[in-house]
């Protein structure tokens, strides 16, 4: 395999917007390669995620469509649907498609728009990612699904509300840093504690918003990444799975394909845990962010929660977490979730993350969780 980087980024303000998801895309893939200063002529193939199109825009077959949109509508297409990680899971084949010497410069991302849907409609359609027949049937949503983890983790481990809440908290002050974020606003433990149950023992500012926004990556090999300005080189692009029935799930408390990606991620690049810089993980509920710093190897299983409290996973702590703001302050534009981390990720090492840097971040890491913790995918990140 040959070596692989990330020369370009590009990432849409994220929020309500009255443009279709292809668009939103275009305009991050437009300055993705402003940013890798190549023109879209040389991209020679195109790896994209979007989730929800079919029912809120009716639209498919969006991989030709955004681009056309870009005006390279020769070129292959590729539209995946992973949940939450589809645009992570692009990014990974379209590392493959570049190590493997198939193509010199790709590029991969995602967009998505549902907030021109009502919020009931929007978690109807999302909740398309559980199994229709024995969850669906009773009503279950990914507040439930997370709900349940989250009393498993408070059974097992002691966890508590003020707990998780401080991952909101922490969130919410990182994503008034960033302009790009839905909301730039801090909040307080009082605010989170005090907002309405969604699904006990989840509160409403424990729960990550729906956001419309599209972002972008472009790859390309060692020859063309050495003539860039600042590449950040891809170290590893791991992906799991795991039971898609909650039933079948042997302890909510963990996600077995966020430890197995995890570890051959970790295999890939030959590093550690201790190794990494910053991270950028998939915090859809603030339960979430706990159980994927265990299982990422950062904390052991149950300390995830006071190392929250602690300010561990702060800026400025042993392992900052979500510098973004992550899905809860930033928002999640599903199928451009995944690449808006990359985005983060490339960002913070190459130092341009202003007000929410990292000092002397060399190594990142991202994390995406799709579906009800059935698919995971985790890639890192070196500077040199």
């Amino acid at each position: 395999m040959r070596r692989v980087a990330v020369i370009g980024v590009g990432v849409t303000k994220f929020g309500k917007h009255e443009r279709t998801s292809s668009e939103l895309f275009a305009e991050a893939a437009a300055d993705a390669l402003a940013d890798a200063e190549i023109s879209a002529d040389r991209v020679q193939a195109l790896y994209y995620g979007n989730v929800v199109g079919s029912e809120t825009e009716h639209q498919l077959h969006t991989g030709p469509q955004a681009a056309s949109i870009l005006g390279i509508p020769a070129i292959p297409t590729t539209r995946f649907e992973a949940a939450c990680a589809s645009s992570h899971a692009a990014f990974r084949h379209a590392v493959m498609e570049v190590g493997a010497g198939v193509s010199d410069v790709v590029l991969v991302g995602g967009a998505e728009r549902v907030l021109n849907v009502p919020t009931p409609d929007s978690t109807e359609y999302f909740a398309y990612a559980s199994d229709a027949v024995w969850e669906q049937t009773l009503g279950l949503t990914f507040p439930g699904v997370f709900a349940l983890i989250a009393r498993a983790h408070m059974q097992k481990y002691g966890t508590t509300e003020e707990q998780m809440a401080a991952v909101a908290v922490k969130n919410h002050k990182h994503g008034a840093l960033n302009p790009k974020a839905q909301f730039q606003k801090e909040i307080t433990l009082e605010q989170v504690l005090k907002s309405a149950y969604v699904a006990d023992p989840l509160k409403l500012y424990d729960c990550c918003p729906f956001t419309d926004g599209g972002a972008a990556v472009v790859l390309a090999s060692e020859e063309v990444a050495r003539k860039s300005r600042r590449p950040v080189w891809v170290l590893a692009s791991a992906a799991a799975s795991d039971w898609m029935l909650l039933g079948d799930k042997r302890d909510l408390s963990r996600v077995p394909a966020t430890e197995r990606a995890a570890a051959l991620a970790y295999k890939q690049a030959g590093l550690a845990p201790t190794d990494v810089d910053v991270v950028e993980l998939h915090d859809c509920f603030t339960i979430a962010e706990i159980v994927a710093t265990e299982g990422l190897g950062f904390f052991e299983p149950g300390a995830g929660a006071r190392a929250a409290e602690k300010g561990m996973t702060s800026l400025g702590g042993r392992v900052p977490v979500n510098p973004s703001g992550g899905l809860k302050a930033k928002g999640h534009p599903i199928g451009a979730t995944g690449a808006a981390q990359i985005a983060e990720i490339v960002t913070q090492l190459r130092g341009d993350a202003g007000s929410r840097q990292v000092s002397g971040a060399r190594t990142g890491l991202t994390h995406t969780l799709g579906g009800n913790t059935a698919t995971v995918l985790v890639s890192l990140f070196g500077r040199g």
